[in-house]
């Protein structure tokens, strides 16, 4: 694409059903070379690129911990399952010869940087791309609420979430409700008294209490980032 992108740096928030791809449980190879295309398809047009990443793939939290098992112990093997993840993703970026950072919101020393503010915007600056792990290093927060929050630290102009297998928003589970809507366009306030699974309620609110717009998105199109840095309309914009 030619043209000059409308946005100079923005967060993507990747689950990590994300990376599966076909399997049913862990990550998918050309899955995860493909992300790592798109996304040093967008680098390579000057877009500075952080990540924060789910782990659906490897362990549902809660959801799937055993019974009765401690939630702080649950969220904590979850935030490891996270740093699993972006080490992936880090190799894949780096097979493509894109510079790229791990940091931790948990201390993971030998394999990934502490997360540091300044350190994580000064990467930016010189043009790498930026693994956000471990959620916010905090149980009983989602890795969307870390999402918001680092996309908010690093001063991002845009927060892009995207969704494995669905365009965008809609108002309910188009997998199981054959009558859903699909949504091109709502506020922030109105995905949260409507209860539409957007991210989680924290997260939302997070954004729309300091004006952060969210883009939401299908990745299985690979060309889906690119035509949001390009300024077109994909899937569904939460304004503040």
């Amino acid at each position: 694409m030619s043209e000059d992108p409308v946005f100079k740096r923005v967060l993507i928030k990747l689950s990590g059903e994300a990376l599966m791809g076909p399997l049913d449980y862990g990550t998918d190879p050309e899955t995860v070379s493909a992300i790592a295309k798109q996304l040093k398809d967008v680098h390579d047009r000057g877009v500075e690129i952080a990540v924060v990443l789910g782990a659906g793939n490897i362990y549902r939290g809660l959801s799937e911990a055993a019974e009765g098992m401690d939630r702080a112990t649950a969220d904590y093997m979850g935030m490891l399952a996270i740093v699993l993840n972006a080490l992936t993703l880090q190799d894949a970026l780096e097979k493509l010869g894109v510079h790229t950072r791990v940091q931790s919101a948990i201390t993971v020393s030998e394999v990934a940087e502490p997360y540091i503010r300044r350190r994580a915007m000064r990467h930016l600056e010189k043009g790498r791309i930026v693994i956000f792990a471990a959620g916010t290093g905090n149980p009983f927060f989602t890795s969307d609420t870390a999402a918001a929050l680092r996309a908010l630290e690093m001063h991002a102009e845009v927060l892009l979430m995207a969704k494995n297998g669905v365009e965008g928003i809609y108002t309910a589970d188009p997998r199981t409700d054959p009558d859903a809507e699909f949504i091109s366009e709502i506020t922030a306030r109105d995905a949260l008294q409507r209860g539409l699974k957007v991210m989680d309620s924290t997260a939302l609110s997070l954004c729309m209490d300091n004006h952060l717009n969210i883009h939401v998105f299908n990745m299985a199109d690979d060309g889906n980032i690119n035509r949001i840095v390009s300024g077109d309309r994909v899937g569904t914009l939460v304004t503040t």
